[in-house]
């Protein structure tokens, strides 16, 4: 006993220096291995975000390159034929050519160069307007099924517990998806008489001045096309094409209503509108009239 109290008494100070540099090293080892364990398990967390992100843009790719198939091979076709059935039926010029050949040796020159001017107005607002119809048609389909896609898939993710994505959404009611894809024959069916008279209106003040024989070149022609799109675009409020697509927002719910702005249908419509009006504006807040007298006048020199 006595020669452990001598050697304490001794190496009392060094053996003080050398537990509190052990216990010291120990303690530092310890939170540097807690450090590093959380270092890893915060890089783990975030390579697995980094990698569920990459899933998510994998899926959501597919899921619209899906639903843009959908739109190329069911919905615009269908929308398509209705709209052209409903051309042909609203603009009939069969009635003049008919008038035309069984009028010969019949007609006196002044009925024959109005009956010929009649033809040149419906013809070239027929053709006008197909090519019109048809390019804002697709834009609107596109955007329609675009935006339903997020919807929808936005709505799948919420139900696997990812409510996280956008909680701010409410789920589609079945109704209102059908309502939705159902306002692509807007255009057809509602918005056609005014298109048609506004049309008309922008190829008569158009080809006024031209005269039956004058030569008609493919140039010639893409330039009175973009005249007659550049009065049609002119006239009225900057976004009143939008009105021969789609229902104004008006129709859209019921203002007596208290909950008339919670529908869903009704929130998918202001959502398009908002995305088609965006389509063509600039930077500055004006609309770029040009860019639908752009698509159509390339469609011309392709064709």
């Amino acid at each position: 006993m006595d020669l452990v109290r001598g050697f304490w008494r001794k190496h009392r100070r060094k053996i003080l220096v050398t537990t509190t540099c052990l216990g010291s090293g120990y303690l530092l080892y310890k939170l540097y291995n807690a450090h590093t364990r959380n270092l890893a398990d915060l890089e783990r967390e975030l390579a697995n975000e980094r990698e569920n992100d990459e899933i998510i843009k994998t899926q959501m790719k597919a899921h619209f390159d899906n639903i843009q198939m959908i739109a190329d091979t069911a919905t615009l076709p269908h929308a398509m034929n209705h709209l052209s059935n409903r051309l042909v039926e609203e603009i009939d010029v069969s009635s003049i050519m008919d008038k035309l050949s069984k009028g010969k040796g019949i007609l006196i020159p002044s009925e024959k160069l109005q009956l010929w001017n009649e033809l040149k107005i419906l013809s070239f607002t027929r053709m006008v307007l197909s090519l019109w119809s048809v390019t804002m048609l697709s834009l609107y389909i596109r955007v329609q099924v675009n935006i339903l896609g997020r919807h929808l898939y936005i709505d799948t993710a919420r139900g696997l517990g990812s409510s996280h994505l956008l909680d701010e959404l409410d789920l589609i009611d079945r109704d209102d998806e059908q309502k939705f894809l159902a306002s692509a024959d807007f255009l057809a069916t509602s918005g056609m008489p005014s298109l048609i008279s506004d049309m008309q209106s922008a190829v008569k003040e158009v080809l006024k001045g031209k005269q039956l024989n004058d030569v008609l070149t493919t140039k010639v022609l893409q330039e009175t096309v973009m005249r007659i799109l550049d009065v049609f675009m002119s006239t009225g409020s900057p976004h009143h094409w939008v009105d021969y697509l789609m229902m104004s927002q008006d129709t859209t719910t019921d203002v007596s209503s208290p909950d008339a702005t919670l529908s869903k249908f009704h929130q998918l419509i202001t959502e398009t509108r908002e995305v088609l009006t965006s389509c063509v504006s600039r930077g500055d807040g004006k609309t770029d009239r040009s860019g639908h007298g752009d698509a159509i006048g390339q469609a011309i020199t392709t064709d």
